[in-house]
């Protein structure tokens, strides 16, 4: 791939070239006075970008990446940017932002479309359709690096050594495979340290979930044989485990061996258990995920199942985000190619409705797999209601989804009535700090907006011990000056959305005063701001809630419904403050002594911990018994020695 960057406009992938907007006419009267923009801006690189793929960014005057695309023809794509007449006005908007463009040309449009897909995740561009959601799916490994395998959830990238299967939708679904794997396979989910010093059998062998391989219950090539069977089972021959099982439990029965029988018999159970469970189960499907999407009143949710082995892994329900002319086609094409960037696509993908550029998803995801990956919409058969049952999912999730943004709605309705806004917040944050008498302080802010929490804008802020330990007032004026000193900085024009329009603090008359010296200070005064106090004797229902301008506090009644809104923020706010300070004060206390010495690593810390039995009999040591330490020179021993007791 080779990369280029000059000054102009770029921003759309073949779907998105739908906006219009003559904003190449608008941006040349503004060029006159400073760089080109819009049109102009694009029609400087015209000349000089190859007729071959690649991947474009949009960039506006701050720098920011206002769209990312890729193209078959580079220079036919951008070249469609300067034709007003075929763009959406939204399109309009961004090609009239735009100063500076980015290329990366690469072999296949392939190769284009996957490059795509990971800048709009790494980058997220605000005229991209973008997944919001995207966290890792859990899976189950079974080790290979032990001569005893051990069976456990994983989640995160597959460097261990082992044989992975998954994924699975959820941590339940794998906590019920677990369990069933271990009820049918007694396969130890120990750790290796554990394993190694056990005496005696622990409770799992005493109630049938492991065989015991760690106080040699069971032989090597006995508990390799339950190992075999249990990857069977993860790769869809329960079938054929249960068959077996059953003719040795006829043999353990005729030989009189009932206590033996009955152990086969509970492990056919296990088994059976969860092919019970199980809604959906069409061997004919084998591995694929079945990804529908429904689409109402520019909103759509796309649902993925996950099928391995012919069984249902589970399901995950999705809501990207998108500008409301984009149709459930389009949404689900930049959904898949954003869903596989970081994840191993299966053999095949059934999808509902079908993306105008399915063959050249499954080209991609063939590359990226290293193997043919087929996406293809399905039309008859079992394949085909399993389809219409993930779009009932789909349709009933974004029902629910809807219900739910109506209430916030409302919600955010009834709070700017209360408080006398101008019109309903879009973005609220909520600022409350947590501490123990000073120590381990931490101030925290959440967001809330019209879809409820939005999580990934959560914010912690951490203080120095020594900075006005215990002064609610003093860690709340920093907090917000560190908070809106950074937005002054990297958002002046408050273009990128991350500008409250409310923001709420814990605390009383003196939280409120401190919050708006600090915006005082800072030169922000169009942004509203509330303090929610608790009421006499700290109960709920009889908050009071002070606002600027000097008048007595507002006192809702006990059931107002707005009342109950302002107190989930406030308990979201102080539950993730508590939560913070928790983690940093538990962080304190496993931390040791020595963490603090120059050039004691984990190696010479073990060797110090092993000899002297405590960092604080470390600290007492003489020089010459830590320079008997293994692993310590005399050198380093005198630097241990001297950071404990000084150097004279």
């Amino acid at each position: 791939m080779t990369k280029q960057r000059s000054s102009g406009t770029d921003a759309t992938d073949g779907t998105d070239a739908t906006d219009g907007h003559d904003s190449a006419h608008d941006s040349a009267h503004d060029s006159a006075l400073g760089p080109p923009l819009g049109g102009e801006a694009i029609l400087s690189h015209l000349k000089a970008l190859p007729a071959k793929p690649g991947v474009y960014r949009m960039i506006n005057a701050e720098g920011g990446v206002l769209y990312v695309g890729k193209a078959k023809d580079l220079r036919k794509r951008v070249a469609s940017y300067v034709k007003p007449g075929r763009l959406s006005p939204r399109i309009g908007r961004m090609v009239a932002q735009t100063a500076s463009m980015e290329f990366v040309t690469t072999n296949t449009e392939a190769e284009a479309l996957l490059l795509e897909a990971n800048l709009i995740k790494s980058l997220g561009p605000r005229y991209n359709i973008l997944l919001r959601d995207d966290k890792s799916f859990p899976s189950i490994l079974v080790t290979g690096d032990h001569p005893f395998a051990r069976v456990l959830k994983h989640r995160g990238r597959r460097s261990a050594k082992g044989d992975y299967y998954g994924p699975f939708a959820s941590a339940g679904a794998v906590n019920e495979t677990l369990s069933v794997l271990q009820r049918a396979f007694l396969l130890r989910t120990c750790s290796d340290a554990v394993f190694s010093s056990r005496t005696r059998p622990c409770l799992l062998y005493q109630i049938k979930r492991c065989s015991g391989p760690c106080v040699a219950r069971i032989s090597i090539e006995d508990y390799a044989g339950l190992v075999n069977e249990a990857q069977e089972f993860l790769s869809g021959g329960s079938s054929k485990i249960q068959q077996r099982l059953a003719a040795r439990m006829q043999e353990a029965s005729d030989a009189m061996a009932f206590e033996k029988a009955a152990l086969y018999r509970d492990r056919i159970r296990a088994l059976t258990s969860i092919q019970a469970r199980q809604d959906i189960n069409l061997s004919s499907v084998g591995e694929a995920d079945v990804i529908a999407a429904h689409q109402e009143v520019g909103q759509t949710c796309i649902q993925v199942f996950f099928f391995r082995a012919g069984r249902n892994f589970g399901n995950r329900a999705y809501f990207p985000g998108h500008a409301k002319e984009h149709g459930a086609a389009q949404v689900l094409e930049a959904f898949i190619g954003q869903f596989y960037d970081s994840k191993v696509p299966p053999r095949l993908i059934l999808v509902s409705p079908r993306p105008p550029g399915a063959e050249l998803l499954a080209e991609a995801l063939s590359v990226r797999a290293g193997r043919r990956v087929s996406v293809s919409t399905p039309q008859r058969g079992d394949k085909l209601k399993l389809m219409a049952h993930a779009l009932t999912n789909a349709r009933e999730a974004l029902s629910r989804r809807l219900g739910e943004s109506a209430s916030q709605r409302r919600q955010l309705e009834g709070l700017a009535a209360a408080l006398g806004l101008e019109a309903s917040p879009e973005r609220i944050e909520v600022y409350d700090n947590s501490h123990i008498s000073g120590a381990k302080a931490v101030g925290a802010m959440i967001v809330a907006g019209p879809e409820g929490p939005i999580k990934n804008a959560y914010r912690k802020f951490n203080f120095k011990e020594d900075n006005a330990p215990g002064d609610d007032y003093a860690m709340m004026r920093e907090v917000l000056t560190r908070r809106f000193s950074r937005a002054l900085k990297e958002d002046p024009d408050r273009g990128r959305g991350q500008w409250p329009d409310l923001v709420l603090v814990d605390g009383g008359a003196g939280h409120l005063n401190a919050a708006m010296e600090v915006f005082s200070d800072l030169g922000v005064t169009d942004i509203a701001v509330a303090a929610i106090a608790k009421g006499p004797d700290r109960n709920a229902g009889r908050e009071r809630i002070f606002l600027p301008g000097g008048a007595g506090p507002l006192v809702m009644e006990p059931r107002d419904p707005t009342l109950y809104f302002l107190q989930r923020l406030r308990d979201e706010a102080h539950r993730f403050a508590i939560g913070s300070h928790r983690a940093k004060r538990g962080k304190a206390l496993t931390r040791s002594l020595l963490d603090g010495v120059p050039g004691v690593g984990p190696k010479r810390k073990k060797a110090l911990l092993h000899l002297f039995g405590s960092a604080g009999a470390v600290k007492a040591a003489g020089l010459a018994d830590l320079e008997a330490t293994p692993g310590v020179s005399k050198a380093m021993a005198k630097k241990i020695y001297d950071w404990f007791h000084g150097s004279e």
